[in-house]
């Protein structure tokens, strides 16, 4: 695991009276709702993203998600996970988040789409449509902490055993992900069987 004292800074980059982009299940724009209130019950459906990000190696780098998150705090997660602003198309928004969240930026490819409902015991729900970005990057990140909690790099291979053995440690979102991404990019992707 590493240690956060190195290469970290600490900057709120997002909080609950954000504004979503709610669409419908075909991605089109159908309003807008903060933060908050987009996560309550069973959640709106509104449009967000996740990354991954794959080192020289083929390592995937994973991060534990800071203690202060409303939904899913101190859960492992994929590389880096947002919204886009109001106004700002997916692809700005997962270059400046990964710039924000992790300390660097790198050519990012959207893979697929896809919807997803997860409610976290009793206090809110994500109902994403999720676009699903991969890149490549090596070193360290600096992450920032008031995001990232841990990070560390994994073999793909050690990721299935670790949902297999610890699914509970998990984000749903992270576990559909790379469920697809074995599936349907293994190969693209270079993932080992």
């Amino acid at each position: 695991m590493a240690d956060l004292k190195h290469g970290t800074w600490s900057q709120v980059v997002s909080d609950g009276a954000d504004t979503l982009i709610l669409v419908d299940s075909d991605d089109q724009e159908v309003g807008q709702m903060d933060k908050v209130a987009c996560h309550l019950g069973a959640g709106t459906l509104h449009r967000a993203f996740s990354i991954f990000i794959f080192n020289a190696d083929g390592d995937l780098l994973i991060q534990q998600r800071a203690a202060n998150k409303f939904l899913w705090p101190n859960y492992w997660s994929n590389s880096c996970c947002s919204h886009p602003r109001v106004g700002e198309t997916i692809d700005q928004a997962v270059e400046r988040r990964c710039q924000q969240e992790l300390g660097f930026s790198t050519e990012l490819k959207c893979l697929y789409k896809f919807e997803y409902q997860a409610s976290f015991e009793d206090l809110g729900s994500e109902h994403e449509l999720c676009a699903v970005y991969v890149g490549s990057f090596d070193g360290e990140p600096a992450v920032n902490s008031s995001e990232v909690q841990a990070w560390r790099w994994v073999r793909p291979s050690d990721l299935t055993d670790m949902f297999r053995h610890h699914s509970e440690d998990y984000t749903p979102w992270f576990k559909l992900e790379w469920e697809r991404l074995n599936r349907d990019f293994r190969d693209s992707l270079q993932l080992p069987v």
